[in-house]
């Protein structure tokens, strides 16, 4: 590998030096949205809001809307490379919008033949589930910071994400039981497998205890906790800067093959990630990283993807 280096750096010595030393230029096309606010903070780092803060960012119609077309967008957009998810007002999200759940309910029940009722709620809990798990489906990896409250939907959310923080005063519930129903847009699948106890998010999920920021440190529900939200936000878009310095298309295929890989067997993940990497693996991403690291001459500029 050394010697390949060496060859590439003296045969183009001009290639090497624009790659290198290109400086960034674009403006990034930033979409504002109802009930989410979304800003471009460093190069590459995308930061949205959720932005109902005199409604605690309860998930309404419009959020949950906002929140599929809003992660879809990021999904496509080449100069996004990470997202920071974070939450406006006192409260990250006080989960469901009771009033938004009863209108819609109080719609439906009003149908009167069982199979076309059941549609409808089908309908609404396939609208829910596609809202989450747009930040799965995002190629970009999702940063969730938490502060205060984090309720009902708003769990749904962060287990949606790819890493969790949070901060001291941050508090963790999982509610829908509370309301009489079992949470269905994806906290019962992902919660188990975030935290690797069954055992611990059942009983979350049964009781609808709250956990406090130390128990959600110390069971993996999140990465570290700061002791406030400017000093959170400060170090997460720190974190999300070097990721975005990274070439998107290693770091996006490791998002794809982790995510591929949390409901497979390890041959299966193995072949998955074989076959991205027979093609990753002619990007010229890997000359300019090997460049860099055999010369010291610091992170190269990584094209869009």
């Amino acid at each position: 590998m050394a010697s390949i280096i060496k060859s590439i750096v003296l045969n183009k010595p001009n290639k090497v030096a624009s790659t290198l030393l290109r400086t960034y230029s674009a403006k990034a096309d930033v979409t504002q949205y109802e009930t989410l606010a979304v800003s471009v903070p460093k190069k590459n780092v995308f930061h949205v809001e959720l932005n109902r803060p005199d409604k605690l960012n309860t998930f309404n119609d419009a959020l949950w809307d906002d929140l599929t077309t809003c992660f879809k967008a990021l999904h496509e957009n080449p100069e996004c490379r990470v997202v920071v998810l974070s939450g406006r007002g006192k409260h990250f999200s006080a989960g469901i919008d009771l009033k938004s759940l009863i209108k819609n309910f109080t719609k439906v029940n009003e149908i009167d033949d069982t199979a076309r009722k059941a549609r409808a709620y089908a309908g609404y809990i396939k609208r829910y589930q596609e809202s989450i798990s747009s930040l799965e489906v995002c190629a970009k990896p999702v940063l969730n910071l938490i502060h205060e409250g984090c309720i009902g939907a708003g769990v749904n959310v962060i287990t949606a994400a790819d890493v969790r923080y949070c901060t001291e005063d941050a508090w963790f519930q999982v509610k829908e039981v509370l309301i009489g129903v079992a949470g269905d847009t994806g906290v019962l699948q992902r919660l188990p497998k975030v935290i690797g106890s069954a055992s611990v998010a059942r009983e979350l999920c049964y009781t609808a205890r709250k956990v406090t920021a130390q128990e959600a440190l110390s069971i993996g529900l999140v990465s570290r906790v700061f002791p406030d939200k400017d000093t959170a936000l400060t170090e997460v878009l720190n974190i999300a800067e070097t990721i975005a310095s990274m070439s998107p298309v290693a770091v996006q295929a490791i998002k794809q093959n982790l995510v591929y890989s949390q409901d497979r067997t390890i041959a299966e993940g193995l072949e998955h990630i074989c076959l991205l990497n027979a093609i990753n693996h002619q990007s010229e991403d890997i000359t300019k990283a090997a460049i860099a690291q055999a010369t010291k001459t610091g992170q190269p500029d990584f094209e869009n993807l």
